[in-house]
């Protein structure tokens, strides 16, 4: 049976993957079948925290040899890669006890916190995910789709938001996956400031345990494990692999770990990422678009630099902001004609209509030639030297007022241009969804599998 929690947070506290770990406290005697699935979605979804994140497990009777994923209450929390399927009066005892947790453990003093629980026999299709996580997903149509699913059970409170996440998670396919291990902090110390967390252990095991990443920056100085907020989080560690976290949360010095739990997670796979087309993307979607350079970039108050890029559909700006502090260098030192693919997320323009995309990528695949020039150009009309009107601006006729581009000017070619490859924010930057790098070949984000391919949960790679 899966389970699937989300929105049970504020921005003033709480945490829906430590309702998660209730949860499991509550149900011990059924067994977890798979990893517990930590799933980020669409970052530009409005009202969302923090990470936009939803929590899902599934239970049964584990059947194999289990695996160790966490500890609660100062017992081993295991898992198995398969199990037998659970009684209609086991189902109703897991979905009391998941009903009971959200009621306690949700935020309910915010107005802003729209709690739900979704329960499942069988795993949702991934269109539902791969919709959730690169969209604007109307809570609606979620209920009006779950409603047509025999042995869905559903329980939303509020505006029925968290419904989104609460099944999204459920059909994740989870064939692009990392793993992230959250250590939580004892309840009495979730008000204090985390000063006990050892920068310098951080950096030794980033160094250390090469699968591991976004745990610290080195551009900006920042620790990445620990959330800055009143939270019951300690520290989270990310990797590519799960097999040594566990030894990692060991070599980190900090205050006690009151519980811990591994789970498979979305983060750092760049699903949130879908081809698209400038005159088609809708405010709130993610993406990439490929195309050229249309204009010199221009720099805006606070170390911001736009530029606009022409794609088939047509011309979008894109803005580098200061706070990636690796995009604005790269995109001061783009020119007219570069083929360019960029990444980011669709809204509107400030104070206009239309789209701007803010950069979270930038893959400079082809540049122009550098050239210097020579001279003005001379004026086709009267014979005599035009004027400048600016950089980029082109030219002008002093006699007959005649108006000529930038590009009529002669030059000559001076050498290559080494701005070539593709270029990340710093890590305190990223998206949780953002990939921490890309191999030199294949760098387009991953595909939504074909309709009715069959989804692998259950399985120990999960």
């Amino acid at each position: 049976m899966w389970i699937g929690f989300d929105d049970t947070d504020s921005p003033r506290g709480g945490c829906t993957t430590w309702v998660l770990t209730e949860f499991l406290r509550e149900a011990r005697g059924y067994d977890v079948l798979g990893w517990p699935r930590l799933v980020r979605l669409n970052p530009n979804a409005p009202g969302k925290t923090r990470g936009n994140g939803a929590l899902g497990v599934r239970l049964g009777h584990g059947r194999g040899t289990p695996w160790t994923i966490g500890e609660i209450a100062g017992e081993p929390v295991t898992a198995y890669s398969r199990g037998s399927p659970l009684t209609p009066r086991e189902e109703e005892e897991i979905w009391e006890t998941g009903l009971r947790v959200l009621h306690r453990e949700s935020r309910w003093e915010d107005p802003r916190t729209d709690p739900a629980l979704v329960a499942c026999r069988t795993s949702l299709p991934p269109d539902l995910y791969w919709r959730a996580v690169r969209e604007i997903v109307d809570p609606h149509a979620v209920w009006e789709f779950l409603a047509g699913v025999p042995s869905a059970r559903v329980a939303a409170y509020r505006s029925g938001q968290g419904v989104v996440g609460a099944s999204a998670v459920l059909s994740w396919p989870a064939r692009r996956r990392t793993w992230e291990l959250l250590a939580y902090r004892a309840p009495a110390r979730w008000s204090e400031p985390r000063r006990e967390v050892d920068p310098g252990s951080v950096r030794e095991v980033a160094r250390r345990f090469p699968e591991t990443f976004h745990s610290y920056d080195p551009l900006t100085r920042r620790l990445l494990v620990t959330p800055h907020t009143p939270c019951p989080i300690l520290l989270g560690l990310r990797a590519r692999s799960p097999r040594r976290l566990p030894q990692v949360l060991r070599e980190i010095r900090s205050e006690p770990v009151d519980r811990w739990l591994l789970f498979a997670t979305n983060q750092g796979t760049g699903d949130h990422w879908a081809p698209r087309v400038s005159t088609q993307a809708l405010p709130g979607d993610a993406g990439w678009l490929h195309g050229w350079v249309a204009s010199e970039p221009v720099s805006r108050p606070g170390g911001h630099v736009v530029l606009e890029v022409q794609d088939r559909g047509g011309i979008i700006p894109c803005v580098a902001f200061e706070a990636t502090k690796t995009l604005p260098p790269v995109v001061r030192g783009l020119r007219v004609g570069d083929r360019v693919r960029v990444w980011g997320s669709f809204g509107s323009r400030p104070g206009g209509e239309g789209l701007s995309l803010r950069l979270e990528r930038i893959q400079v695949i082809r540049t122009v030639p550098r050239t210097h020039k020579i001279a003005n150009p001379v004026c086709r009309e009267c014979g005599h030297r035009m004027g400048s009107l600016g950089r980029g601006k082109g030219f002008r006729c002093p006699i007959c007022r005649r108006r000529e581009p930038p590009e009529s000017a002669p030059s000559r070619e001076v050498g290559p241009r080494v701005l070539r490859g593709t270029y990340d924010p710093t890590p305190s930057a990223r998206r949780h969804l953002a990939p921490p790098s890309l191999p030199a070949k294949g760098t387009g984000p991953a595909r939504s599998p074909r309709p009715g391919r069959k989804d692998d949960v259950g399985t120990r790679g999960l």
